[in-house]
């Protein structure tokens, strides 16, 4: 068995070295760009509300936020359930089905978040 492991890490012993799924490079030597590691404040974020159409139904996209990947979840889960609709989350832009700008535009103030648009 160690015959095999020796041969497949190329003579370097147990020691593997990670890759990086984006550029293919060790780890070490990534210089893929990284997400921001903490959010801003909410006082110093600026939501941008707008209306889009798809398939001749109105969405509303909050767009602007600087938040980790799973604080833009935690509030879209909030967002949905407090204005009862589905939406989703893409490209860093949380999407919320209906005209919702109004109901928005309250719970962003309400948390901190200076908002523009709707």
């Amino acid at each position: 068995m160690a015959e095999k492991s020796i041969k497949l890490t190329g003579g370097r012993g147990w020691g593997v070295t990670r890759e990086c799924s984006g550029c293919g490079r060790p780890e070490t030597d990534c210089r893929c760009p990284q997400a921001p590691a903490e959010s801003l404040p909410a006082h110093k974020q600026l939501a941008r509300l707008r209306l889009e159409k798809r398939r001749g139904k109105p969405v509303t996209v909050a767009a602007g936020l600087v938040m980790s990947e799973a604080q833009l979840k935690a509030l879209l889960k909030e967002l949905k359930a407090r204005c009862g609709a589905g939406g989703t989350l893409k490209d860093g832009e949380l999407e919320i089905q209906g005209d919702q700008r109004e109901t928005l535009r309250a719970l962003f103030e309400g948390k901190g978040f200076r908002v523009k648009g709707g």
